[in-house]
């Protein structure tokens, strides 16, 4: 979904900066595209060093920033530990977009009409933040652990559009079950009946990814949007609730 909003983005004509782990998989669209709009910026985001370096790139580069478009995920099916201690899904999947949310700031309100959009899935009550582990160190699972994180990030969306201060609008959304980044699933079983199942029930990506491309060009007025599907998402949510969303804030402060 990154990559087909990047060239649809691309095709209006906008300056875009693809950000991924995969220097051949970044150069292969670079070369592949060969538009002078089209930058390529290689770093692990599962390391903040590394987003750190992303946000100093950038914001170096470019007086301001119109629209972040937030993707990067990765399911592992066994506890890795990133550099700085952290498990992974957690320091990627969640502690990037906080990282580049609240970093790119500036460049962001510098821009006339800034939006965020996080792609997860809001709307989804299943999961939680382990407050007691959420490093997930006694008890780990790939699913626990992207439930985790996909939570986390409710609760980044409804912190940063309470927190105020900022032009940008952040909308949170649950494209549902799409056709992208199937190859990733490690189990050649699992992998397989999950592309047989995409075949007949998930969305095209050109489809899932309409919506980020839409509200790059007319981002929604309100602070922040929740939308699963199609369907906005009641805040009154239980996974959306401000005090868990300031405790997180508060812990994942006390990481970077």
């Amino acid at each position: 979904m990154g990559r087909e909003t990047a060239l649809r983005r691309l095709a209006k004509g906008d300056n875009v900066i693809v950000i991924g782990s995969g220097e051949a998989k970044g150069r292969a669209l670079v070369d592949r595209v060969s538009s002078p709009n089209l930058h390529f910026l290689r770093a692990d985001l599962s390391s903040v060093a590394e987003v750190e370096r992303v946000v100093r790139e950038v914001s170096d580069r470019h007086e301001s920033v119109d629209a972040l478009a937030l993707f990067a995920n990765r399911v592992n099916a066994e506890r890795v530990e990133t550099e700085d201690g952290l498990e992974a899904t957690f320091a990627l999947y969640y502690l990037s977009r906080y990282l580049l949310s609240h970093r790119l700031r500036p460049v962001l309100d510098a821009s006339e009409n800034p939006v965020i959009i996080s792609v997860a899935g809001v709307g989804v009550t299943a999961g939680r933040v382990h407050w007691e582990d959420p490093q997930l160190t006694a008890k780990y699972g790939r699913v626990r652990a992207q439930l985790q994180a996909g939570r986390a990030n409710d609760l980044l969306g409804v912190a940063f559009a309470e927190e105020g201060g900022g032009r940008a609008r952040y909308v949170m959304y649950h494209p549902g079950f799409t056709r992208s980044g199937l190859d990733g699933v490690a189990n050649p079983v699992v992998r397989g009946a999950v592309k047989l199942a995409a075949r007949f029930f998930a969305r095209s990506v050109a489809e899932s990814a309409r919506p980020v491309v839409d509200w790059i060009d007319r981002p929604p007025a309100a602070p922040l949007t929740a939308v699963d599907r199609g369907r906005p998402v009641d805040p009154a949510l239980r996974t959306l609730d401000s005090a868990d969303a300031a405790r997180l804030a508060r812990y994942t402060e006390t990481l970077v």
